[in-house]
């Protein structure tokens, strides 16, 4: 099996941009992705497949389905429309080359209907509990290039600390956009405060996050609903972590017979 694609609709897309939001840290790329594909009422046009993925399949309603990605559209009366990007896993089954390939395809798929500019959301960790920050959850803020920064200045992003209080970015929220740059694209990563705790998912962040991107885009996204949302979404997010730490405890890949297990990584 190869990375492959399930193209359910081909939309015809003005202008617009990838917004990605897969598994990571607090979850909340994935909760902040998922709230505006249902807030916006965004239509599913295609899934990827990827033997880099765990190797479980899902049982709900005594069907079982493997691990994928699912893309959405959605048509912007007042923007770029947009592509959003979520999933049930990242890849990584063998390691970085997971990673590469997978997010090689996204790329293809995205280049296929013309996005020039991609936006990734993440957490990033601090070790502290949400009640203990001051002032809520912060938003750090990444760009492929430099200039892009004064583009952004009037949305409470903060690039400043960036480097200081992160240094790299780890996963398919990162790797996008240094692969997406190679291929002259713009991309922006938003990144959201949060503690950084397994299997903990983070509405506050996830909100900071969506308040951000609704503003940048036009996209007029209540927030009201956002805890009961997330309660929604995280019985699926729980019962996902678990099955994946069961299968890095039982499978063993070590191309030469070594004792790597393997690893998620998000």
């Amino acid at each position: 099996m190869d990375t492959e694609f399930k193209i359910i609709e081909e939309p015809d897309l003005d202008d617009p941009i990838l917004i990605e939001g897969l598994p990571g840290i607090g979850n909340v790329g994935r909760i902040a992705a998922e709230y505006m594909i249902k807030h916006l009422d965004a239509k599913k046009f295609a899934e990827l497949y990827s033997p880099h993925f765990m190797p479980i399949v899902l049982i709900d309603d005594d069907e079982v389905s493997l691990l994928k990605f699912e893309f959405y559209y959605w048509k912007n009366d007042n923007g770029n429309d947009v592509i959003f990007l979520i999933g049930d896993s990242q890849a990584g089954k063998e390691g970085s080359r997971g990673h590469f390939e997978v997010s090689e395809s996204v790329l293809d798929l995205a280049k296929r209907f013309g996005v020039k500019r991609i936006l990734t959301l993440g957490g990033y960790s601090t070790g502290d509990l949400g009640d203990e920050m001051e002032e809520g959850p912060e938003v750090l803020g990444a760009v492929t290039h430099k200039e892009m920064i004064d583009e952004f200045d009037e949305f409470n992003i903060n690039f400043e600390d960036t480097g200081s209080n992160i240094g790299m970015i780890v996963g398919g929220t990162g790797l996008l956009l240094g692969m997406a740059k190679k291929r002259d694209m713009d991309g922006l990563c938003l990144m959201g405060e949060t503690a950084g705790f397994p299997i903990l998912t983070d509405p506050m962040s996830a909100e900071s996050i969506v308040e951000i991107v609704s503003d940048i885009f036009n996209m007029d996204i209540p927030l009201d609903d956002m805890d009961e949302k997330v309660k929604e979404m995280e019985d699926f997010l729980e019962k996902l972590e678990g099955l994946q730490k069961k299968s890095m405890k039982q499978m063993d890949y070590g191309d030469d017979g070594d004792d790597e297990k393997l690893r998620y990584i998000g």
